[in-house]
């Protein structure tokens, strides 16, 4: 096609200059582990400045406790004694849906909230049990040993899963690891706590109605098929007042919701519905007529449980892959959560520093008779809507539930078991969010059914199912988006040098003689192939139109690369097959703004020189100037050898 000739420009796109491998290697290592860039705060510093910004930057409390205040203590003292109102009950509840000894569930919220205090950067978040993952506990280590017949080993299981999350998470964190957890989109999330929010409800059955005997499934039909299996075990003593409990614990939401003022009465509530069925309880002897309770709760701090771990155990690989999954579940709801509250606030949490938080935490956990522990979205509502100042929130919560273990344990003897019950099923009705599924249909329908997928595998199969169909579909999406990438055609916007999408905007032109693409993703290995054939039929359609309309034959194809940050060996070889393609057509191939990497990658493969460092420009209003300054002067030489053939015959 030739060169640019009389069209010169005086701006070329240069090739940035080369970089040694191994510092090009440190580069892009820092960028992906490092983007916060964690070490700014130690450049230029003596020794002994470093050494007191490591401890803080590993242990926060001592950067913020020198600035703490009294103030800031009088309202994390009101904040952590409303949270504790809240963890007891939720914390014997919680541990009754994995299965294990409510006591467990109060030693849960005891030492894992003091170390997070000393080792988050949360302000906002209360630590505890979680009902996703109590949940999880319960049927994957329940597959491999039964709760009932062999108590002793199902509680070392759940300790052994529990430090295996905890050595998990603080892995995460420290290698920086924590891109991970984003694979969990939040699509994803809405979902599977949906579903698990669903099945935890209707697992409740059991204690509403009162049946002893139940399955060990978390699918939907397998739980129905237990429930209306016993309709002559059900117990209308135990449903009447399950029923009662969960409408004044929806009533007193309703109005915290309607009043924020009342938040208060939210949070006390299940305190208070734990109260009102002990003492009714115990008033009416309603123990002796089918009513079940807690029974005794031993006294006493957190025994230790380290020689309880089963290293040993035949189930070991089942406690590690429950430890994963309940990890995973953990750090995403925590930090999810956390981000959400700091965002409130207008501050930063590091999503790394949480995940060696949550990870110490749950490793000190499992050795202190503690089982997972993490950021639960009710108690941080809590927290955040009593006025938290600080973490040491999580330090008047802990003593609160530490003064209960050590005097008020004899008072839950009596606390009914559909108690627990209601409190589960109003908790988990929370996070039953069809107002963010009727948002993501609106906004993105892929999204939905990825959200969908994730409730549906956890609703009718199981809780990991779920997980795996979600996750499955998330990276599904990734890769879609990579293999095939959107391509457009650009035209001009009217009396502007701009040059935009087509569809998008419709006053736009298209330039005669010119087909203008521009390609939205890095060019590799898994969408060249794709890329060339989508570029060729642009080409073939863009004739075929030209022809149809009668309009001038094409004669160039720029292509804007100003969004395609990198390319590996497979998209060069692609953009010379495609050079060759196009050139074999008459036409001549014309690159429009490419990035820094991608002309290092076109310089050193030589194909700069086969296209023409005259073809290549800064941006598509220039590459468009010089196409059309061609075409002109292509036209008046052809003009004028038309002419001068005339005069010779003449």
């Amino acid at each position: 096609m030739g060169s640019t000739g009389e069209y010169e420009s005086q701006r070329r796109v240069r090739v940035p200059p080369s970089k040694p491998f191994l510092k090009s290697l440190q580069a892009r290592l820092k960028e992906t582990f490092f983007p916060d860039d964690p070490f700014r705060q130690f450049k230029n510093q003596p020794i002994s400045n470093k050494f007191l910004l490591g401890l803080q930057y590993f242990v926060p409390i001592i950067e913020w406790a020198p600035r703490y205040t009294f103030d800031f203590f009088k309202a994390d003292l009101i904040a952590g004694i409303t949270v504790a109102s809240l963890a007891v009950p939720q914390g014997i509840s919680y541990a009754s849906l994995a299965s294990i000894p409510p006591i467990l569930g109060l030693y849960s919220s005891f030492v894992p909230p003091l170390l997070y205090a000393m080792l988050g950067s949360s302000r906002d978040l209360a630590v505890g049990t979680v009902a996703v993952a109590s949940l999880l506990i319960s049927s994957m280590l329940g597959k491999e040993v039964s709760p009932t017949e062999n108590p002793k080993q199902y509680v070392q299981l759940v300790f052994t899963a529990t430090f295996f999350a905890g050595v998990f998470q603080a892995s995460l964190g420290i290698l920086r690891l924590g891109f991970i957890v984003d694979f969990l989109s939040h699509a994803t999330i809405v979902g599977f706590m949906g579903g698990a929010a669903t099945i935890v409800c209707f697992q409740q059955l059991k204690g509403i109605l009162g049946l002893v005997h139940f399955t060990h499934e978390t699918d939907l039909v397998s739980v129905m098929r237990s429930v209306f299996s016993q309709i002559h075990q059900w117990r209308w003593e135990s449903a009447v007042l399950g029923c009662c409990f969960l409408f004044f614990l929806l009533l007193t939401r309703y109005f915290s919701k309607r009043k924020a003022a009342f938040f208060w009465i939210n949070a006390m509530a299940p305190l208070t519905t734990v109260i009102l069925g002990s003492l009714l309880v115990y008033l009416t002897h309603a123990e002796k007529h089918g009513v079940q309770v807690i029974g005794h709760l031993k006294k006493g701090l957190n025994p230790p449980s380290a020689s309880d771990l089963a290293f040993g155990s035949p189930h070991l690989m089942a406690a590690i892959k429950t430890g994963i999954v309940i990890g995973i579940i953990g750090l995403a709801e925590g930090i999810a959560v956390g981000r959400t509250f700091a965002m409130f606030k207008n501050y930063h949490i590091d999503g790394n520093k949480e995940m060696i938080a949550f990870g110490m935490m749950n490793i000190a956990g499992s050795c202190t008779s503690c089982y997972l522990t993490a950021g639960p979205f009710s108690r941080t509502a809590v927290n955040f809507n009593a006025g938290s100042r600080s973490a040491v929130s999580n330090i008047v919560m802990a003593t609160a539930v530490m003064f209960t273990l050590l005097f008020l344990t004899p008072l839950f003897h009596y606390t009914p078991l559909v108690v627990l019950s209601s409190i589960i099923i109003a908790a988990m009705l929370g996070l039953l969010d069809y107002e963010a599924a009727i948002h993501l249909w609106k906004i993105d329908k892929f999204d939905f059914f990825i959200c969908l997928g994730a409730y549906l595998g956890v609703v009718l199969g199981s809780v990991e199912i779920g997980l795996i169909i979600s996750i499955t579909v998330s990276l599904l999406r990734i890769i879609l988006f990579v293999a095939r990438p959107r391509t457009m055609v650009l035209g001009n916007i009217p009396n502007s040098g701009i040059y935009r999408s087509m569809d998008q905007y419709q006053i736009a032109n298209s330039v005669p003689g010119i087909l203008i693409l521009q390609i939205d993703a890095p060019v590799f290995f898994a969408n060249a192939s794709y890329l060339r054939e989508r570029i060729s039929r642009w080409i073939y359609e863009e004739e075929d139109g030209l022809k149809s309309a009668g309009e001038a034959s094409l004669h160039y194809v720029i292509l804007d690369l100003s969004a395609v940050g990198s390319i590996d060996t497979s998209g060069i070889s692609m953009l010379e097959e495609l050079m060759k393609n196009v050139h074999r057509k008459g036409l001549q191939l014309v690159l429009a703004n490419p990035q820094s990497e991608v002309m290092k990658k076109l310089d050193k493969s030589k194909l700069i020189d086969k296209i023409g460092q005259g073809w290549i420009f800064l941006t598509v209003g220039e590459a468009v100037s010089a196409c059309n300054c061609m075409l002109h002067t292509c036209k008046s030489i052809h003009v004028a050898v038309d002419q001068n053939a005339e005069e010779n015959k003449v």
